[in-house]
C-alpha cells in the first residue's frame, strides 16, 4: 500500500528521508533540524553550484527509474565542484512534489541521492519541499571547497596550452536516444521488452552518470594545475567555447582525437547519425574538459583516461574543428539549450 505525503505533511516527510543523518566532514558542524547548516571552512576557499531539474525537461519518469533520477541530481552537483579543482563536501536538497507521488516515491528518489552522498563523501545538510503543479522539481545546492589559490575557472587558458579531455563523449546522448527508442517502440504495447543487448554501457551513461573525482586527484598526485576547466554537460562544443569566451582565446580540436565508445559508434550508425555531431554536441557526458600548459604533455600521456584533443589559439584565430582530412570548420554550439521551450 502507498502513502499519500499528505498524511505525513511537510516536516514529517522531511524527517523520514533525512533521519538517521551522520556527519563525514568536519565542515558540517549543524546539519538538519534548525533553520539553517552551520558550515565552517577556515582554511579553504568554498564552491557553491546550483542546478534545477524539471520534470518534463531535464528527465523523462518513463524510463528514469526514482533511484537513479537521485543518484545523477545530486553527482552532476559534484561534478561541477570537481570542475573547478575541489571537493564537494555538502548538499541541501529542495523538491516541488505533485499529488500523483506518494511517500514511497520520495523514499526511492532520497535512496539514490543518499547513495551518490555514500559513494562520494558528502553530507546532506538540508532543503525544503513544496507542492508543484508541474509534475516533480529538483533543486539542489552543492558547497565544496579547494585551497587557497587552487580554485581553476574558465578564464586561464593561454595560447598554446594543450586540450585534455577525460573518458568519452556521446554516450550519454546515445543512450538518451535508444531510451527514447524504446519508449516510442513500446507505446500501446502491452509486456513491452526493450532492446538493451549490446548497448549497456549507453543506457548507463544517460541513467546513472559519475562525477570525474579520479582525474581530479590523478591531476593533482602528477602535480598538475589545469590553467581552466569545465565539466561537458552542454557538450563538447559549448564549453570548450566558453573556456575560449572567458579566457579570450581560440582553439583547434582534432577530430580523429575526441575520445568516442565503441558503443557510441555502433548506435550512431543504426541511428543514421553523424557520430562526430554527437560526440560534439551531445552532452550530459560530465566529463572533465581542462587545458594544461603545453610542457605538461608527457605528464599529461601517464594519465589513465586522459587524452589531448587539440591546443589554445590566439583568439585571433578562431574556434575551429580541423576534420581528418585537414579542413577547418567553426566550431558551433549546439548542446542542449536550458531556455528553450
Amino acid at each position: 500500500m502507498e502513502t499519500e505525503i499528505s498524511s505525513l505533511g511537510e516536516f514529517g516527510l522531511i524527517d523520514r528521508v533525512t533521519s538517521d543523518l551522520t556527519a563525514r566532514n568536519s565542515s558540517t558542524v549543524k546539519s538538519v533540524g534548525d533553520d539553517a547548516a552551520v558550515l565552517t571552512y577556515p582554511d579553504t576557499d568554498v564552491l557553491v553550484s546550483s542546478d534545477m531539474l524539471l520534470e518534463g525537461v531535464h528527465f523523462d519518469l518513463t524510463y528514469m527509474p526514482l533511484k537513479h533520477l537521485g543518484y545523477k541530481a545530486a553527482v552532476v552537483n559534484f561534478s561541477d565542484i570537481y570542475a573547478m579543482n575541489g571537493t564537494p563536501r555538502q548538499i541541501t536538497v529542495s523538491l516541488g512534489i505533485s499529488k500523483r507521488f506518494t511517500v514511497e516515491h520520495i523514499d526511492e528518489l532520497y535512496a539514490g541521492i543518499r547513495l551518490a552522498c555514500d559513494i562520494y563523501g558528502v553530507d546532506l545538510v538540508g532543503g525544503d519541499t513544496t507542492a508543484s503543479r508541474a509534475g516533480l522539481v529538483i533543486s539542489i545546492t552543492c558547497i565544496g571547497d579547494v585551497a587557497k589559490e587552487e580554485a581553476v575557472g574558465r578564464d586561464g587558458a593561454k595560447d598554446t596550452d594543450l586540450i585534455c579531455v577525460s573518458g568519452d563523449l556521446g554516450a550519454a546522448y546515445m543512450g538518451l536516444q535508444l531510451l527514447e527508442r524504446e519508449k516510442a517502440a513500446s507505446a500501446g504495447v502491452k509486456d513491452f521488452m526493450p532492446r538493451f543487448e549490446g548497448k549497456e554501457y549507453l543506457v548507463e551513461r544517460q541513467l546513472k552518470p559519475e562525477a570525474r573525482k579520479d582525474i581530479v586527484a590523478m591531476l593533482a598526485e602528477a602535480g598538475i594545475k589545469p590553467t581552466s576547466m569545465i565539466d561537458i554537460s552542454d557538450g563538447l562544443s559549448s564549453e570548450l567555447l566558453h573556456i575560449c569566451h572567458a579566457s579570450k582565446t581560440g582553439c583547434r580540436v582534432y577530430e580523429d582525437r575526441i575520445p568516442i565508445d565503441y558503443q557510441t559508434a555502433i548506435m550512431a550508425e543504426e541511428l543514421n547519425m553523424n557520430l562526430v555531431t554527437a560526440a560534439l554536441n551531445g552532452g550530459e557526458d560530465y566529463e572533465l574538459l581542462f587545458t594544461v600548459p603545453l610542457h605538461c604533455h608527457e605528464k599529461i600521456k601517464e594519465i589513465n583516461g586522459v587524452k589531448v584533443i587539440g591546443h589554445i589559439t590566439s583568439e585571433s584565430l578562431g574556434c575551429e574543428l580541423v576534420t581528418r582530412d585537414g579542413a577547418e570548420m567553426p566550431l558551433r554550439a549546439q548542446g542542449f539549450n536550458h531556455l528553450e521551450g
